[in-house]
């Protein structure tokens, strides 16, 4: 038999029943250099676009204010605050009702952001990097999209074997900090470190990771194996991005992250 599915999450105003159906998390980039150029930076703006993808049906709202494109720009926490902070308490005044994320790796941002308003830590780190991140989340109660990044990692003859001891190094992560694993929600972290043929492998054995019984997030959006076959730019990967996203979903994820919600979720 199959193992039992995730029990239902409540993700700020919303509770979240798994299996049920898939979930549209939209993507709000709140950065000048976003890898996809759909960065925005005047917060007026970022809300407007927020409450467009939530008309066209995303579920939570995913907020970030720094890059984590390769090469990317490193920012400060006082700097990636002055981005996202204005957008969290807009949104949580004009839409009480949705959802926010914060996608961030510094305690910092995260504490405030958690704060003005949002209901979900996103890590690019999966708990593995700043100690004190797992204790922001925890003095919260607040769930955590963990994403295992094989950047800087050491490559594995099996990447899904690799996914494996990250996802169980997050879960011990989460254990210490004293966040329930109930509380977890498993990003295989496409983009981040893997070669071509190594997503390829995760997204078509997707569904070995339901063995942690938590829900999947799968990150799929205008990244680069959307588009190689053609050679497209991020803003032309939208095409690719459904025919990924279909097959992550087929192998079991609860949540796909997209910048283009309104064809995603059609």
């Amino acid at each position: 038999m199959p193992p039992a599915g995730p029990e239902p999450l409540e993700i700020g105003p919303r509770r979240f029943e798994w299996g049920r159906r898939t979930y549209v998390m939209g993507i709000l980039n709140v950065t000048p250099d976003s890898f996809s150029g759909d960065g925005v930076t005047e917060p007026g703006e970022a809300v407007r676009r927020a409450l467009q993808m939530r008309k066209d049906g995303a579920d939570i709202i995913d907020v970030g204010g720094e890059s984590t494109r390769p090469g990317w720009t490193p920012v400060d926490a006082d700097e990636e605050l002055r981005r996202v902070l204005p957008v969290i308490e807009r949104l949580r005044e004009a839409a009480p009702d949705l959802p926010l994320g914060i996608d961030t790796a510094k305690p910092r941002v995260a504490d405030a952001a958690l704060a003005a308003g949002a209901s979900l830590l996103n890590d690019v780190n999966g708990l593995r990097g700043d100690p004190d991140l797992a204790k922001v989340a925890a003095e919260h109660g607040v769930p955590v999209a963990a994403m295992h990044n094989q950047r800087g990692r050491d490559p594995s003859g099996d990447p899904v074997d690799a996914l494996h001891q990250g996802i169980m190094a997050s879960l011990a992560a989460a254990d210490d900090a004293g966040i329930p694993r109930g509380r977890i929600i498993i990003d295989p972290g496409f983009g981040f470190g893997w070669e071509a043929r190594e997503s390829y492998e995760i997204l078509g054995r997707l569904a070995e990771l339901r063995h942690w019984r938590r829900p999947l997030l799968a990150g799929l959006s205008r990244k680069r194996i959307a588009g190689e076959a053609r050679a497209l730019p991020p803003a032309d990967r939208v095409e690719g991005t459904i025919a990924l996203c279909t097959l992550a979903i087929a192998g079991g994820a609860d949540v796909i992250r997209v910048h283009d919600v309104r064809p995603l979720a059609r």
